[in-house]
């Protein structure tokens, strides 16, 4: 009994980071942006429900930016007088944007009121924040302090490390923003190209589409009656398997090569802003561009010149990587090795979903059925294509992508460390 009683409380204890760290109804919290050229911006995060006690409000849990915005600088007031941000350099002045954003949670929204501060462009060491909010209110209250951005300390989108923890009992607390490194902000956009390659589900099933017939050929017909020459091999559908494996290892090389040029190109030109495509349109194709690859293996239709639609389609690839940047607050930083970072990560994604999936289908190839499981394989991405081009085109919001990311590939990621 005894045994068991500890091995309980030895679990909570594990279990405590997990739960400190997630946003919970009694915290507030602020993350900062820490930019190299533009100085330091961030956001108090503030759930509803200690705005609807501290103010005396009826916002209820999951109120609108609309229903917050009358009491917005009642609400940013007190943040002024109760929030002072300070460094070896001298106090900063938090200077709020007017931007409201909002993140929804089933026991309480919290609203998010965005701000920057003066005279930050030359970086400090360490930051001090004295912080008073909420706490003569609510004793049990805590405010976390987190750098979702901090280039070169490797921090791109972070949600989950926390710089500093702030209780009625302690209000007042410093944290480093100089422990960087050039390659740490390197391994970060690395890891963080890693991480859009697998939850874009989209690259990886265009890129499934384009690897299926790379353990098979189509039979050549005979040029006076047009029929497919059996030469005694065994295939159905108009396919039969490789005989060994220098040409399908050949074949794949040449897909990622093309693929890779060409998304490498117009990620470069869309992040140094010399070409830039509205996402819609750029997502739409990326979703056309699954099924034209999949119909490519029912029917040809670049014959004998498959990367073709790996270059012209990785190109617009390209455009979707550049607007993951945009998505994380990337403002250019460090641009040269951002973007040799993010391409080496999403190439080490490719190459890690390419080695899982090309000997599966290498030895399974010389099977009858696969020529006919190839065939069923491309109708269902062209399905699934047609749904995300509905998806996007018509700017409708269907769920199927979201529980597969929310359920599969997010917990995945996080066990592997990518998250």
């Amino acid at each position: 009994m005894k045994k068991l009683l500890l091995s309980i409380i030895f679990g909570l204890f594990l279990l405590t980071p997990v739960v400190t760290f997630g946003h919970q109804p009694k915290q507030s919290l602020i993350y900062l942006r820490i930019y190299e050229k533009t100085g330091i911006e961030g956001r108090f995060e503030v759930n509803a429900n200690e705005l609807n006690s501290v103010f005396g409000l009826d916002l209820g849990l999951h109120p609108g930016i609309e229903k917050v915005r009358p009491y917005q600088d009642k609400i940013q007031a007190y943040l002024l007088e109760n929030a002072k941000f300070s460094s070896e350099l001298g106090a900063y002045r938090i200077v709020f944007t007017g931007e409201m954003s909002k993140l929804n949670l089933s026991y309480g929204d919290f609203i998010n009121f965005h701000f920057r501060l003066e005279n930050s462009e030359n970086l400090p060491d360490s930051l001090t924040l004295d912080y008073d909010a909420f706490f003569d209110e609510d004793p049990s209250h805590m405010c976390l302090v987190a750098m979702e951005y901090n280039w070169k300390a490797g921090l791109i989108n972070n949600e989950h490390i926390v710089a500093l923890y702030l209780s009625e009992g302690e209000r007042e607390g410093s944290f480093s923003i100089k422990e960087t490194s050039l390659w740490k902000g390197f391994l970060a956009m690395v890891k963080q190209g890693i991480w859009h390659i697998w939850i874009g589900i989209d690259h990886i099933l265009f890129l499934l589409a384009l690897i299926l017939p790379s353990v098979v050929r189509r039979r050549k017909k005979d040029g006076v009656t047009g029929e497919p020459i059996n030469n005694g091999e065994s295939g159905i559908w108009g396919w039969v398997p490789v005989k060994n494996f220098r040409p399908a290892f050949i074949y794949i090389l040449k897909i990622v090569t093309f693929f890779t040029i060409a998304h490498t190109i117009t990620l470069s030109l869309a992040s140094l802003e010399i070409i830039t495509l509205p996402s819609r349109v750029v997502e739409s194709i990326i979703a056309f561009s699954v099924g034209l690859a999949a119909y490519h293996n029912i029917r040809p239709i670049f014959r004998g010149e498959d990367w073709v639609i790996a270059f012209v389609f990785g190109l617009f690839h390209g455009f979707g990587f550049a607007s993951v940047l945009g998505d994380l607050g990337f403002k250019g930083e460090y641009l040269s090795l951002s973007l040799v970072g993010f391409n080496v990560g999403v190439e080490l994604g490719q190459i890690a979903i390419i080695a899982v999936i090309f000997p599966v289908l290498y030895f399974i190839r010389n099977n009858k059925f696969y020529s006919e499981l190839m065939v069923w394989l491309s109708v269902l991405l062209i399905i699934v294509s047609a749904y995300w081009l509905i998806e996007r085109a018509f700017d409708v919001d269907l769920p199927l992508d979201e529980i597969i990311n929310r359920n599969i590939l997010y917990p995945m990621a996080e066990f592997v460390g990518l998250k």
